[in-house]
């Protein structure tokens, strides 16, 4: 059990290393830089998103002969269809924005922020949790060294997302202890996530291959509709697509190594 619950915490620990950079960090992030860390993270959920969730989705329906992709489609889609609910219905505020999404509410900026980035974190913290209560079970083919792959993956690029999150609180006025706390509770939502998703291991593990792409759908909606477009915007640069082919190998790489 300890095992497990180490593994629910990486992603966490991911997060708050990430915004521990603004208690050493003097100035706000070069732009270049969140290029970089934007690019790397959307590289890792695409390929956790494939190696990590579609294709054991796949392998766990193959029952269903040359119909085992429509649990990864439906899941896929699902997953989908929930981030789009969320985006719509929660208010938050993308890095270099000024404008709101979601219905217009009396929040700080700051708390919008928060929730920008909290809102990708769910899908990641429901992706371990998914994982680890296949494993759990013990008839899912799931390796602990396969749930183990996917949490570090996650907290690899959490690490850019605590940076991205807190640096930017302090360059606006906030204390460095402030703009870290906010930037590590934007990742608290990750083992939560994960937890309750355990807890409900018995029900989750028939459905299995449904939350697996379920999963997958919601951390592709996060990068195609966040991620990309912020590492690609403003004046032409490849330092973001190159992070992202890093990101997207390593992931891939520590996959098939320990899974």
């Amino acid at each position: 059990m300890m095992e497990t619950f180490r593994g629910l915490l990486i992603p966490f620990i991911g997060t708050a290393a990430g915004a521990a950079c603004v208690l050493f960090m003097k100035n706000k992030l070069n732009r270049e830089i969140e290029r970089i860390l934007q690019g790397f993270a959307a590289g890792v959920m695409v390929a956790a998103s494939i190696w990590s969730l579609l294709i054991p989705a796949m392998e766990q329906s193959s029952s269903m002969g040359q119909w085992s992709f429509m649990p990864a489609v439906i899941g896929f889609w699902i997953g989908i269809l929930f981030l789009l609910f969320l985006d719509k219905t929660i208010p938050h505020l993308h890095l270099n924005s000024d404008a709101p999404e979601g219905p217009k509410k009396k929040i700080s900026k700051t708390a919008m922020m928060v929730l920008a980035v909290t809102l990708h974190n769910i899908p990641e913290g429901m992706a371990v949790g998914v994982v680890y209560a296949g494993w759990l079970s013990g008839s899912t083919g799931i390796t602990a060294a396969g749930a183990l792959a996917l949490s570090l993956g996650i907290a690899i690029q959490n690490f850019p997302e605590g940076a991205i999150i807190s640096m930017p609180l302090h360059s606006e006025g906030f204390s460095k202890g402030k703009s870290f706390l906010y930037g590590t509770l934007s990742g608290a939502v990750e083992p939560i996530g994960a937890l309750l998703t355990i807890m409900f291991s018995r029900m989750i593990v028939p459905a299995l291959p449904y939350l697996l792409s379920f999963a997958a759908g919601a951390m592709m909606y996060v990068v195609v509709e966040e991620l990309i477009p912020e590492m690609s915007e403003g004046e032409h640069s490849n330092s973001g697509t190159l992070a992202f082919a890093l990101g997207m190998t390593l992931m891939m790489a520590l996959d098939v190594a320990l899974g």
